[in-house]
C-alpha cells in the first residue's frame, strides 16, 4: 500500500512545481502535512515557499537545548518576516537529566554509541512525537549532502514513522540552494558564511575547511555516516 501511494504522488506531481505540490498534498491531506526545520539553507528555502504558496503545512522544529545562539536569531527572524507560527518539540526532562547525572553533559564525545544516545533522546524522541499522527513529512534533505543520501527519492516512504516523505530539494544542488536565498532575500543563519555549511547542536559542530565533505563538521572527531538516527541510518 505504501509503494501505491508513493507511486500515486509521483504521478499526480509530476508536472507541479515546488509550491504546487505543497498546495496539492495541504488540500490532498488536511492538516497532516507537517515540515521539519533546523533553520538551515534547505530549511529556509522550504519555509519561504511555503510562505510563498499560503498551503497549511504544520512547521515544527525540535529544540534539543544546546543550539547554537545564531540558530535562535535565524528562528526569530524567520518568524518575524513571515508571520507564520512554528512549533517546538523539546526532549523529555526527565531523559536528559537521568543522562546528565549518569554519563555527564559530554558523554556523547566518548563513543558514537553514546553520541546516538544523546542524539536518540534530545532529536529522535522528540521527532516521534511531533510526527505522530501525520501522514506526510516535508524535509530539506538533498542527494548531494552525503553518501548515505544520495538514494532518496522525491516521495518515499518511511517505515520508522509510517508516513510518506517529501523531499523536494532533492536534487537542488548548494549553489541553487543558496540562489534562492540571496534572490529571495532569504534569512540564514550567519554561521554559514563563516564555513558552517551543516548546522546542528553547538557542542557537536565546527566549520568546514575548504575541499572537506559538506558533513564533515557533524560530529567531527568520529568516523561515522554523520547521521543522527532522524532520518533512519
Amino acid at each position: 500500500m505504501s509503494t501505491a501511494i508513493v507511486q500515486a504522488l509521483l504521478e499526480k506531481t509530476k508536472d507541479f512545481s515546488i509550491e504546487e505540490t505543497f498546495t496539492f498534498l495541504a488540500n490532498e491531506y488536511k492538516d497532516q502535512v507537517v515540515f521539519s526545520t533546523s533553520f538551515g539553507q534547505e530549511d529556509q528555502v522550504i519555509t519561504a515557499i511555503i510562505a510563498k504558496s499560503q498551503a497549511p503545512i504544520t512547521i515544527f522544529t525540535l529544540d534539543t537545548g544546546r543550539l547554537f545562539q545564531e540558530t535562535y536569531d535565524v528562528f526569530h527572524r524567520t518568524q518575524k518576516k513571515y508571520k507564520l507560527p512554528i512549533k517546538v518539540y523539546f526532549p523529555e526532562a526527565k531523559a536528559v537529566e537521568e543522562l546528565l547525572e549518569k554519563k555527564g553533559p559530554n558523554s556523547f564525545f566518548e563513543s558514537v554509541e553514546n553520541r546516538k544516545e544523546c542524539c536518540f533522546i534530545r532529536k529522535v524522541v522528540p521527532l516521534k512525537k511531533a510526527l505522530a499522527g501525520n501522514k506526510i513529512w516535508i524535509t530539506g534533505l538533498r542527494a548531494e549532502q552525503s553518501e548515505n543520501r544520495s538514494d532518496l527519492h522525491l516521495f518515499e516512504y518511511d517505515a520508522n514513522f509510517d508516513l510518506v516523505k517529501f523531499n523536494p530539494l532533492l536534487k537542488w544542488t548548494l549553489e541553487e540552494v543558496q540562489k534562492y536565498i540571496d534572490d529571495n532575500n532569504v534569512p540564514q543563519n550567519s554561521l554559514h558564511k563563516k564555513g558552517f555549511i551543516s548546522i546542528g547542536c553547538a557542542p557537536c559542530t565546527r566549520a568546514v575547511a575548504p575541499g572537506e565533505d559538506i558533513r564533515a563538521g557533524r560530529w567531527y572527531w568520529e568516523q561515522s555516516h554523520k547521521e543522527c538516527g532522524l532520518h533512519g541510518k
